[in-house]
């Protein structure tokens, strides 16, 4: 029997182990077009690695001690969760992608939460959240050693931080959903004394975790307090935060919910869910650097919902605001003798669901010798790397997809930019006018084409908020309409030239 049980102990290693390999492996193959399907089925794999070392182990637990666990639940939730991921996966349209991941990840955080509500009203008694020998040991007892004592404290604390994180990563998430959706304003919300709420919110649960250590009979009623203010903080702490910055908001939260699931991992000594969170963690928190990195803003501008102010405009620019439109025939002809054509998306794009048109029309310019490639900016969209899963969806070869940095540099030698429902990734005034809400964040410089042609449903401003030089340029030419519709009927002037 002992050997029986040794090798099973052995199991849960190697598969604790070979799913944090799968992690890594699966992350690093995600960060590519061309290999996140492999790199997704990966980490997909690792977890399911992961859930069925730990069922070892608790099922081997349970039988040295006699007990005989809750399996019925487990594998109902199991059940009932796949079922409602397959159901929501399949329904879910491209254009909604950026909502379920923060739905998703919400849930992650909504689980953590419920874990340590768990431990706070299957350990509670009488208001006391321990039992009397850890609260003992919290206090110090003449026959508790220093060790013991600090072991108990770490654990209590990072049960707390736990609750906190989860909580503000749950409501955080579903508001974010929300501003994505259109159930909540676009905009950015604000309110009277904002920043004396938030900070004054964030030190009521700094306080209130010392607090805790205190209260006694208390302890559960100050958890559940903890609980409701975090719930509330996760609210105020993205009403704030407008449209444009959701990518950044959807990273961190999802940085957030890593650090859940570490904290899980070790308060019930699972390597697994350790290794995964750090991963998720430091991934997500890395990417809300660089994408505030690609728009020259800071974290904090972000996280107050606020554009950079920028400096003071000369006063002496003046702008051309004839909006110039171009026929479909002329644009058809200008595009099908041209001989670099680069296309770049925006979320006018997604919305459209014109993904597989664009495709067509790149086949029909390369069929006449046209040189086509697509401008990807880094924020493009409503999440990281949203309009690379949209063309890649339609079958456009992954080394058509030239990051900022690339293509850049290539405009000057583009004979016509063809921009599809971009705005302020476009806007040369991030360039151009100091005293612009956007000056200094980095753009693709289209303006540097020979020629521009710009498909928009209207002359309405990005979520920035401002006037797009590019739609003034004397190089820009207008093609008004929905994004899908305008590209068919592009296509089919291609074929007549």
């Amino acid at each position: 029997m002992d050997s029986f049980f040794g090798v099973g102990l052995f199991m849960v290693d190697l598969g604790y182990m070979l799913s944090v390999v799968l992690f890594i492996l699966g992350m690093k193959w995600m960060s590519h077009p061309s290999t996140a399907r492999k790199g997704n089925f990966t980490t997909a794999l690792g977890m399911g690695i992961a859930v069925v070392s730990t069922l070892l182990s608790a099922g081997m637990k349970n039988y040295v001690s006699g007990g005989t666990g809750n399996y019925v639940w487990i594998v109902s939730g199991l059940l009932l969760g796949s079922l409602l991921g397959l159901r929501l996966s399949s329904r879910v349209k491209m254009t909604e992608m950026p909502q379920m991941v923060s739905l998703l990840n919400g849930f992650g955080g909504a689980a953590a939460m419920l874990i340590v509500l768990a431990e706070v009203f299957g350990k509670g008694n009488g208001g006391q959240l321990f039992d009397p020998g850890s609260f003992d040991v919290i206090r110090g007892g003449e026959n508790t050693g220093r060790a013991e004592r600090m072991s108990a404290i770490f654990y209590h604390i990072l049960l707390l931080l736990n609750l906190v994180a989860g909580a503000i990563s749950f409501t955080g998430s579903v508001v974010a959903m929300g501003k994505l959706q259109g159930f909540v304003t676009g905009g950015s919300v604000r309110w009277p004394m904002q920043r004396f709420t938030n900070n004054g919110l964030l030190l009521m649960m700094l306080l209130g975790i010392v607090v805790f250590f205190q209260a006694g009979d208390g302890q559960m009623a100050v958890a559940l307090l903890l609980c409701a203010a975090a719930l509330l903080f996760g609210v105020l702490f993205v009403l704030p935060i407008g449209g444009a910055d959701m990518p950044v908001v959807i990273s961190l939260l999802n940085s957030i919910t890593g650090l859940t699931s570490a904290l899980t991992g070790f308060l019930y000594d699972n390597q697994a869910m350790v290794m995964g969170g750090v991963l998720v963690g430091a991934s997500g928190l890395l990417l809300t650097i660089l994408m505030c990195k690609a728009m020259n803003r800071s974290l904090g501008a972000v996280l107050l919902g606020v554009f950079q102010s920028g400096g003071e405009s000369s006063g002496e620019r003046t702008i051309d605001t004839t909006i110039r439109e171009l026929s479909l025939h002329d644009a058809a002809v200008l595009m099908a003798y041209a001989r670099r054509v680069a296309i770049i998306p925006g979320y006018g794009l997604a919305v459209a669901q014109a993904q597989h048109t664009v495709h067509e029309l790149e086949l029909q310019l390369e069929g006449r010798g046209v040189e086509v490639t697509y401008g990807i900016h880094p924020v493009a969209g409503r999440m990281p790397g949203h309009m690379n899963v949209l063309l890649a969806e339609s079958d456009v070869a992954y080394e058509k997809l030239l990051e900022m940095e690339r293509i850049n540099p290539e405009f000057p030698k583009v004979d016509v930019v063809l921009v599809i429902g971009a705005n302020d990734v476009v806007n040369p005034a991030a360039e151009r006018d100091p005293g612009s809400p956007i000056y200094g964040m980095p753009i693709l410089q289209v303006d540097r084409a020979a020629a521009v042609l710009v498909v928009k449903r209207s002359m309405s401003a990005g979520y920035a908020g401002i006037e797009n030089e590019l739609f003034y340029d004397p190089k820009t030419r207008m093609l008004f309409g929905d994004a899908k519709s305008v590209l068919q009927k592009l296509n089919l002037a291609i074929k007549e030239v």
